[in-house]
């Protein structure tokens, strides 16, 4: 019987879970979400999109006369193209 509780709750939170969007070898998005594409400024490659772990942010791959540069995704009005954070939580210490 604890055995199938366990087994439940693991399922349950299983649910849970964020999946985490797939990806070339390089490290960019296979599919750019829509409202990211809806947001996006249209001077920008949204071929070449990386989602940012550390900033949480979108960024594509600019390419210029000399190099290719990561800048961030933005929108028309200049804002940068963020996923939603997760929310903080908060604890008692």
């Amino acid at each position: 019987m604890k055995h199938l509780l366990v087994l439940g709750g693991l399922l349950a939170l299983a649910g849970c879970a964020t999946p985490m969007p797939k990806t070339t070898a390089d490290g960019f998005l296979t599919e750019v979400p829509e409202a990211v594409i809806a947001l996006a400024a249209p001077y920008q490659n949204l071929s070449a999109v990386q989602l940012n772990p550390a900033d949480g942010c979108y960024w594509y791959s600019h390419e210029g006369p000399v190099e290719n540069t990561m800048l961030p995704l933005r929108a028309e009005d200049g804002r940068v193209i963020c996923a939603q954070a997760p929310e903080k939580l908060e604890t008692a210490m």
